[in-house]
């Protein structure tokens, strides 16, 4: 595999905004971890999400059981190296085009 990116998201806990689904009530946080490999497309793409990041674009709020919390948006991100496309991993041949064509 060679040596992989691996970027790590750390959202605190927070109020939420106008536009959110309950504007104004705390949610949860957490970490998130997503994987890129280490070749000139990857990074290509983890420059893409890192600016999709600052768009506020990466994650979304969700209603869950009564309680806000953060959870990922609709751009698709790797969150495990194995268990092929169903299961958010490698190896998934179309990956790297499918997210940078959402991006």
């Amino acid at each position: 595999r060679g040596k992989a990116l691996q970027p790590l998201f750390k959202i605190s806990y927070s109020c939420s905004k106008a536009g959110d689904p309950r504007p104004g009530h705390p949610y949860k946080g957490g970490n998130f971890c997503a994987f890129l490999p280490n070749n000139k497309e990857g990074l290509k793409t983890a420059k893409l999400l890192k600016k999709a990041f600052e768009c506020g674009l990466t994650f979304q709020i969700k209603s869950c059981n009564g309680e806000e919390r953060i959870t990922w948006g609709l751009i698709p991100h790797k969150t495990s190296w194995d268990g092929g496309k169903a299961r958010n991993g490698y190896p998934d041949a179309q990956y790297l085009h499918e997210v940078s064509t959402v991006l």
